[in-house]
């Protein structure tokens, strides 16, 4: 992907990507959006720790008046973690009127991915990927995630998806749109808070190194990227009888207040935090730390 828009790279990235040193990229909506604030500027800089301490540079993206920023600073982390940042939440399509309209907001899966292959990131850690919604052969609600994987290279080590989606039909769109779907130490493909979603993974592997072999073999027949799952670690995973409950009420809640579209996600994930007093979000910030830290391994690998 070629951007038009130049893009804003700390001098830390433009080096690393100009040394051939390993670079991960991050979102940022996981922080202004996903997080409550306080606690989102610690997890974004343990995030950046973590990267550093798996070799690798770490470069959290966002859109900040206009600019397509790769690589946040101190100052800039801080802007996008504010509780007044009245950031807006940018998906692909967002970031041609966020950039002509010199706008600021925090970037999904699918303008991350984008922006770090415009940038030449390859490997990019998350915390879940979106997907098909329930009841999308009627309202074609469809993250966009899974378009973007079709047509960037980017590597998106993430924790699968979440239980709200329709899984079985998120998983064949990515069988169609020829993105491998490898499993981490496990042949299940992941549920966010949970380990297994009860599917199987197309492809396992043991170890970085496997992981950067695949992903340098695929690169040598499709432009698509590559989707790494990485389940929760298995002392955060939430207890069964709590997610399902918590699922039940999400989705009646989804269903009773008409939600849609680019509001699931951030009603279910508030409804999740409120009804586990907290559980939701110590998971939330595990799995990340741990994708961000195998995304590192796996960038050094390719490097």
């Amino acid at each position: 992907m070629t951007t038009q828009t130049p893009l804003s790279l700390t001098d830390e990235v433009a080096s690393a990507l100009r040394d051939g040193h390993p670079v991960v990229a991050l979102e940022s909506t996981i922080l202004s959006h996903g997080l409550p604030h306080g606690r989102n500027l610690d997890v974004a800089l343990r995030l950046e720790q973590v990267v550093r301490d798996g070799g690798a540079v770490p470069a959290t993206i966002a859109v900040l008046d206009g600019r397509l920023v790769i690589g946040l600073s101190r100052a800039e982390l801080e802007r996008v973690c504010a509780p007044d940042a009245g950031l807006e939440k940018l998906s692909l399509r967002d970031l041609g009127p966020a950039a002509g309209l010199r706008r600021s907001g925090a970037t999904t899966v699918a303008a991350t991915s984008a922006l770090a292959a415009a940038a030449g990131i390859g490997v990019f850690a998350t915390g879940g990927l979106g997907g098909v919604h329930l009841g999308a052969a009627q309202s074609w609600d469809v993250s966009a995630d899974l378009g973007v994987l079709a047509k960037v290279p980017t590597v998106v080590v993430c924790s699968g998806v979440k239980s709200v989606l329709d899984i079985a039909a998120t998983l064949q769109v990515l069988e169609t749109r020829s993105v491998p779907v490898l499993g981490y130490r496990t042949d299940d493909f992941p549920a966010f808070y949970r380990r297994s979603s009860g599917h199987p993974v197309g492809w396992r592997v043991e170890d970085p190194e496997q992981a950067a072999a695949v992903i340098s073999a695929h690169r040598g027949f499709a432009d698509s990227g590559v989707l790494l799952t990485n389940p929760i670690p298995p002392e955060s995973e939430m207890d069964s009888a709590l997610h399902d409950r918590l699922l039940r009420e999400g989705l009646a809640k989804l269903d009773r207040d008409g939600v849609h579209g680019a509001e699931v996600t951030p009603v279910l994930l508030e409804h999740f935090h409120t009804g586990s007093g907290g559980v939701s979000i110590d998971a939330n910030e595990a799995l990340v730390l741990s994708n961000s830290a195998l995304a590192a391994e796996v960038a050094v690998a390719l490097s």
